[in-house]
C-alpha cells in the first residue's frame, strides 16, 4: 500500500518536474542594504538577504536584519530560512510558493524577561520580468510566532532594477498589521 501511494504521488508530481524558472528571473542572489521599520516605534539599520537554486523549482532562501529603534538603546535581529518553489506560469512569470523559519530576537525587556519568540511564515504570490532590465514580485503570506506573540497576514512588493546580467539594485516592502517594513540595497545575481 505505501508503496502504490508512493508512486501515484510521484506519478503525479511529474508533470510539475520539467517546469523551469520565466526567463529573465534567477533564484541564485547575494544582497544587502538598509533595512528600516515604520510602527509605533520605528527603527532601521541593515539587512542581508540570499536565495541559492538547487533545482530548476526550488530554491533555499535566507535573510537577516539588524535593526535599532528610534531613539533608545533597544535593537533587534530577525531572520528567516527556508524553501521556495517556483512554477512559470508564463514565459516571463512564475507562480512562487515559500515556507520559512523565522526568529526575532530583541533581547530582554525591563523586566529582564527574552523577548525571542520562533515561528513560521507561508507566502503565495507571482513574481517576472517586467522588462529586460526591471524585474517585480507580488507576495501575499502568513505568519505565526506562537500564542504569546500572535499571528499576522501580509502582503510583500518588491522589484529590482537590473545594470547588468550580474549587478542591480533590488527593494522590497512588506506590509503587515500596523507596520511596514523595508529594504533596499544592491543585489548580485548569477
Amino acid at each position: 500500500m505505501k508503496r502504490s501511494l508512493l508512486a501515484l504521488t510521484l506519478a503525479a508530481a511529474l508533470p510539475f518536474a520539467a517546469a523551469h524558472a520565466a526567463e529573465g528571473v534567477s533564484y541564485n542572489y547575494v544582497e544587502g542594504g538598509y533595512s528600516a521599520t515604520n510602527s509605533d516605534a520605528d527603527a532601521d539599520g541593515f539587512g542581508a538577504n540570499a536565495s541559492f537554486a538547487f533545482h530548476p523549482n526550488f530554491h533555499v532562501f535566507g535573510g537577516y536584519l539588524n535593526q535599532e529603534v528610534d531613539d533608545t538603546d533597544f535593537d533587534f535581529d530577525q531572520w528567516r530560512v527556508g524553501i521556495g518553489y517556483n512554477h512559470e506560469i508564463s514565459p516571463r512569470a512564475d507562480l512562487v510558493t515559500r515556507i520559512a523559519y523565522e526568529k526575532f530576537d530583541a533581547g530582554r525587556d525591563l523586566f529582564g524577561n527574552r523577548i525571542d519568540p520562533d515561528g513560521y511564515s507561508a507566502e503565495v504570490g507571482v513574481r517576472g520580468a517586467l522588462t529586460a532590465n526591471l524585474e517585480g514580485y507580488a507576495m501575499a503570506g502568513y505568519e505565526d510566532y506562537g500564542s504569546d506573540y500572535g499571528d499576522d497576514f501580509y502582503g510583500r512588493l518588491g522589484a529590482q532594477v537590473k545594470f547588468n546580467p550580474n549587478w542591480g539594485i533590488s527593494g522590497d516592502v512588506k506590509f503587515a498589521d500596523g507596520d511596514t517594513q523595508w529594504f533596499v540595497g544592491p543585489r548580485f545575481t548569477w
